[in-house]
């Protein structure tokens, strides 16, 4: 894995915006996400946005980092996005960059490392079950304007 660099902005959210089309097929990114998403990602010191390599080329990006606790004085790891291009897939290339992720945010002791799966997802849930996670809540969403 290796870090994306600033300049490497318009590649990044090409990949991102092909990997968010994947979970949701009416993705499309509205102005706050062209404009913030990237600039919000890199100007955090506390989430890291690598490159996933495979010889030599670009394979994926994975995205993680550490939260505050809401309500106490400590740290949760969190993996936020982890993407493989499809012709990579099948190759353990997830795995060993999610195995890789996870040893990096235990250096930082937080109190558990957390993500969220896609509903439907199913490969995705098996890899993180694989991994040691379990399924502990599930997550409701009210979108706005339906009020």
């Amino acid at each position: 894995m290796i870090p994306v660099s600033r300049s490497e902005r318009e590649e990044f959210l090409r990949v991102a915006i092909a990997h968010f089309s994947e979970l949701n097929s009416s993705f499309a990114p509205e102005e706050d996400w062209k404009q913030h998403y990237f600039e919000t990602i890199q100007a955090n010191p506390q989430v890291f946005l690598r490159w996933i390599m495979s010889n030599g080329e670009r394979a994926g990006f994975i995205l993680f980092g550490l939260e505050n606790h809401r309500f106490l004085p400590r740290k949760t790891g969190a993996v936020y996005e982890l993407y493989i291009v499809p012709p990579f897939r099948r190759r353990g290339i997830a795995r060993a960059c999610a195995a890789d992720a996870i040893r990096e945010l235990w250096t930082f002791a937080p109190s558990k490392i957390q993500l969220e799966v896609v509903e439907g997802n199913a490969g995705a849930a098996a890899l993180w079950r694989s991994l040691g996670f379990r399924k502990v809540t599930e997550r409701f969403v009210l979108a706005g304007g339906t009020r």
